[in-house]
């Protein structure tokens, strides 16, 4: 077996990349498991206004490549294709790539997390344009505007609550005919006088030209069909951490989020650490997920060094 890398990195979002930054900078030498969808969800982002450093705003396959760009100068190797297996029983741990294999002595996990879809077609081909899955992200480009969120949790709640600081409605489409947030989530909806509520409907198509002007409703107990208009459409109905590799070998919580020490990015293996989305159910912004990616290359770091002497042996 050849020598191990220091370090590999799966998963390529802001938290990846940033990882990349900072242990490229401290001569880890590090490989990146980019996978074929590089970059994660802000390559399916148009606009990226609240990043810092950037005042008239990014498009969010733009500033992956500046990460990516900035990673490599500072020697990053990257790989682009999928994981298809890990091995964490202990070090040097593994990642199988096709008929590739890299081993390292630690490895930082920043796969992310998938937003929900509806499955629609014009859900995909309107996402970025009218379609969104983060009212902290794009609620500013929907002031003045009617919108509608898809979903009844918690998470849709919060999300219809915030976005009427911008929009002039928020009509909230439920499947049911009540809500599944808690009591507290939902007294503020119910008396927030900007919020509109479709029950018993479900989406069954979202319609528009390069933008959304409206979406179609079924009416999920009589099939009655009925349209909405608005120029917005923000889908929340939760979100599932990329984790599926790592059942059985880390310690994940109820929702399938990787565990983290408090204010840490270690795992429950050691020399194994987790940033960004993968970890954070909270916020999934790419700043802070950024910041983690930070963290968990400073705690490879300082980790590798303090076991130099056993990875070396191992």
């Amino acid at each position: 077996m050849p020598d191990p890398h220091e370090l590999v990195i799966v998963g390529s979002g802001p938290a990846g990349l940033t990882a990349a930054v900072y242990a490229g900078r401290a001569n880890l030498q590090p490989v990146v498991i980019e996978g074929i969808g590089a970059g994660g969800q802000l390559m399916l982002t148009t606009d990226v206004e609240n990043y810092p450093g950037f005042p008239d705003g990014v498009l969010g396959p733009e500033l992956m490549m500046k990460f990516r760009e900035q990673a490599e100068r500072f020697g990053a190797e990257f790989v682009t294709a999928d994981a298809d297996a890990v091995d964490l029983a202990g070090g040097p741990f593994g990642v199988s790539v096709g008929e590739r294999e890299f081993r390292a002595r630690s490895m930082i996990i920043t796969t992310g997390a998938s937003a929900r879809m509806l499955g629609l077609p014009s859900e995909q081909r309107l996402l970025g344009h009218g379609v969104s899955t983060c009212a902290t992200c794009d609620g500013f480009f929907f002031r003045e505007k009617p919108i509608a969120v898809v979903g009844g949790g918690d998470s849709a709640i919060e999300e219809a609550i915030f976005l009427t600081k911008f929009a002039t409605t928020v009509t909230i489409i439920h499947r049911r005919d009540e809500l599944r947030a808690s009591k507290i989530m939902q007294d503020r909806a119910l008396a927030n006088p900007k919020i509109e509520f479709k029950w018993n409907s479900a989406v069954t198509e979202i319609i528009g030209d390069g933008a959304v002007e409206s979406v179609r409703l079924q009416d999920t107990v009589t099939g009655a069909e009925s349209a909405l208009a608005v120029q917005g459409l923000f889908v929340a109905i939760g979100h599932d951490p990329n984790t599926a590799l790592f059942r059985d070998q880390l310690e994940l919580d109820d929702n399938g989020y990787i565990v983290t020490a408090a204010d840490s990015t270690r795992t429950s293996v050691e020399g194994v650490f987790a940033a960004g989305d993968v970890q954070d159910h909270v916020f999934r912004q790419a700043i802070t997920a950024s910041g983690s990616g930070c963290m968990a290359a400073i705690e490879a770091e300082r980790w590798l060094g303090e076991h130099a002497h056993a990875t070396a042996t191992a």
